[in-house]
């Protein structure tokens, strides 16, 4: 993948009257690569996505596309696509006629494009077969040649969204940017529809920026994500490195599927102690297990069974509440037994009390 920055945003910011929504956002998109705009709702992510895309523009700051400022540019003058969440297909058309949008928009007149009367406009006929290919090629990629004289209502969701994908791919964009696309979907059709995306980012080798609240669709998809938390980028990596190197406590805070334990200075229970007397140690329940040679003694309160593994709750002597992950065939005992646990060192992530920023690699 080349690593020459399709897109950049340098010191963005985004203000409303008096509330400031982004705040010297830098973010750089390169070619060819899958990016993930990750954080809670409010957090800034889809005013982002719609600077890049021209459909809003920043109080401050530069908007760079293969080099040149756009920020003062519309959508169609970057020629980027974006997909909506509401899919915004036109219900009063076929699914061929809202796929063929753009490009009946962009190649025929005002005159063209009328019903009846347009096929007889000048050379409306050759740039409506034109069209017609065009939209067949993009419906084959998505599976969508049965259904091109169906109704938006006919459709199932998934279906929609594939509408939806189809009426920006057939635009050739520069970009693709998606807003949440999927949050409509039920679970098991957003997981098959994640899959599709990805294969369908390797086919057209474009830029994807990928808006969602979802981590894990963030690190199934992306090569590249962007942690936003209160309108700043808090970190910006690959999945791997949010994960295993997080660059602050909020950022460990954010990701992970089970929620991270953290240990204020002084309340680590025995057998887990920070670099820094001023330092907050951090260890996800996945790396914390029953261990018959554990180091860390804590006493069991409630234990979730959830078939390939046990979240068990646990507290210290110290009074430190913790969690750890344990195989889905651990004998449980019962609530308030003795339970060791066992830790790599490696896995643990040390953090400045005052600032939070990471501040060593292990206790």
């Amino acid at each position: 993948m080349s690593t020459t920055p399709t897109l950049e945003l340098k010191g963005v910011t985004r203000r409303f009257g008096p509330q400031t929504v982004l705040d010297r956002v830098d973010v750089s998109i390169p070619s060819g690569s899958f990016t993930a705009l990750l954080g809670a709702s409010g957090c800034g992510k889809s005013t982002t996505l719609r600077i890049m895309a021209g459909l809003d523009r920043p109080s401050e700051g530069a908007v760079l596309l293969n080099g040149a400022d756009v920020a003062d540019r519309t959508a169609h003058e970057r020629n980027v696509a974006m997909v909506f969440q509401s899919y915004a297909l036109y219900p009063h058309l076929s699914v061929e006629q809202n796929i063929a949008l753009p490009l009946a928009m962009r190649h025929l007149t005002t005159l063209g494009r009328m019903p009846f009367v347009g096929r007889f406009a000048p050379g409306s006929g050759e740039a409506r077969a034109k069209i017609r290919r065009a939209v067949g090629e993009v419906a084959e990629m998505l599976g969508l040649e049965q259904l091109l004289h169906r109704k938006p209502a006919q459709l199932s969701g998934g279906q929609k969204q594939r509408v939806a994908l189809g009426r920006a791919l057939v635009r050739d964009p520069v970009l693709f940017l998606l807003d949440e696309p999927l949050s409509n979907l039920d679970a098991r059709l957003r997981v098959k529809m994640r899959s599709e995306l990805v294969a369908l980012h390797k086919r057209t080798g474009r830029p994807f920026v990928y808006v969602t609240h979802d981590q894990s669709e963030a690190m199934a998809m992306a090569d590249q994500i962007v942690v936003m938390i209160g309108g700043r980028v808090a970190q910006a990596g690959t999945p791997q490195d949010l994960y295993e190197r997080p660059a602050s406590r909020e950022v460990a805070g954010f990701i992970g599927t089970n929620a991270i334990n953290f240990f204020e200075p002084g309340s680590a229970p025995a057998g887990l102690h920070p670099a820094a007397g001023s330092a907050v140690i951090a260890l996800r329940p996945e790396h914390l297990s029953p261990a018959t040679s554990g180091t860390v003694e804590a006493r069991l309160e409630t234990a979730e069974y959830l078939g390939s593994e046990v979240v068990l709750a646990l507290r210290a002597e110290s009074g430190a509440e913790l969690r750890a992950i344990a195989p889905g065939n651990y004998a449980i005992p019962a609530p308030g037994s003795a339970v060791r646990l066992g830790f790599d060192p490696a896995q643990v992530h040390v953090f400045d009390a005052a600032s939070g920023q990471r501040i060593g690699e292990a206790a």
